[in-house]
């Protein structure tokens, strides 16, 4: 196989004629000079620091690095997402808390004879201030927006003060009005039983070692009534840790009686209760070793032996 050339020139037409063996040759040069350039210039750039060999390990390592980041980027969704819901459920028990604080003072304000136009438990408290758009605000409308949940916190935490201000003056009222006398706490809690461990340092009956009593226990029959020492306002009616079934009641003026360990309540939190009043039952829950009532009297949170306000007698109208 051979190729002729042709070629123009002054003394006529020549021609010249290429044998196959050049033409392989050529053919050669022309496929084997791409790949030494490319050889060749990727030598070079190795040698100038122009790219850089990664090794398969390398990118492996890479590869788990990506796949650690995305599991922890996981995780603090899935955090965020479960603190999120538990604040909200944080939130509504705190709404709850607020219709129950409500639901109290209506009952309260309706069997109590008192006007009840400053004591609206129905309204949110009205706010203002100089930063405001607006010049009143209504907690209800707040927590209905789009707020943020650390707003709304602050919203019913603010609304809880207001309502505690509100039944703070009304137990205030409340016991000037209608207790007088009966507010004079005296006498024992039960009509049957005995005095079956006082206040003060007492060996405890779980673990045989000094321990602290905060008040005074009266043995008796499970089912046996438990009655109020002085009239007030129920504040606690439920399980405590260490009382079992717990009864409180504010007589005003910072004074507070507690019964523990009962088997059934005969009061709700928010009644308002008499001198005398059957409020429970006789009972062994909690941590108790037998039927009986354990009694505390506070004063402004702090306890005290409630054996001399069992001795002394009661007030007379």
């Amino acid at each position: 196989m051979s190729i002729t050339i042709l070629k123009r020139s002054s003394h006529g037409m020549r021609s010249v004629k290429l044998r196959s063996r050049y033409l392989y040759s050529f053919g050669i040069f022309l496929v084997v000079l791409p790949l030494l350039s490319a050889y060749w210039g990727y030598g070079y750039a190795l040698s100038s620091k122009k790219i850089t060999v990664v090794k398969s390990e390398t990118i492996t390592q890479w590869q788990q690095i990506l796949k650690n980041q995305k599991s922890e980027i996981d995780n603090a969704k899935l955090a965020s997402t479960q603190k999120l819901n538990a604040m909200t459920a944080r939130l509504a028990m705190l709404q709850a808390h607020v219709r129950r604080l409500d639901a109290a003072g209506e009952r309260i304000l309706s069997i109590s004879g008192i006007d009840a136009k400053e004591f609206n438990f129905k309204q949110s408290p009205a706010l203002g201030g100089p930063n405001s758009q607006d010049s009143k605000i209504s907690i209800a409308d707040n927590l209905q927006s789009k707020v943020s949940i650390n707003d709304a916190f602050a919203n019913v935490e603010l609304l809880l003060e207001s309502r505690d201000q509100q039944m703070m003056v009304l137990e205030s009222l409340l016991m000037d009005k209608h207790m007088g006398v009966e507010r004079f706490i005296s006498g024992r809690p039960t009509k049957a039983g005995w005095l079956s461990s006082f206040y003060g340092k007492r060996i405890d009956p779980f673990n045989g070692k000094p321990a602290w009593h905060a008040g005074i226990d009266f043995a008796g029959t499970e089912g046996d009534f438990v009655y109020s020492t002085a009239a007030g306002v129920v504040t606690w009616v439920g399980d405590r840790s260490g009382y079992g079934l717990l009864i409180e009641i504010s007589h005003g003026d910072g004074l507070v009686t507690r019964y523990g360990h009962n088997k059934s309540a005969q009061v709700s939190a928010g009644d308002v209760v008499s001198k005398g009043q059957a409020i429970s039952t006789m009972g062994n829950s909690g941590r108790s070793t037998g039927a009986h009532v354990h009694y505390e009297i506070l004063i402004n949170g702090r306890a005290k032996d409630p054996l001399k306000y069992v001795n002394r007698k009661a007030k007379k109208s």
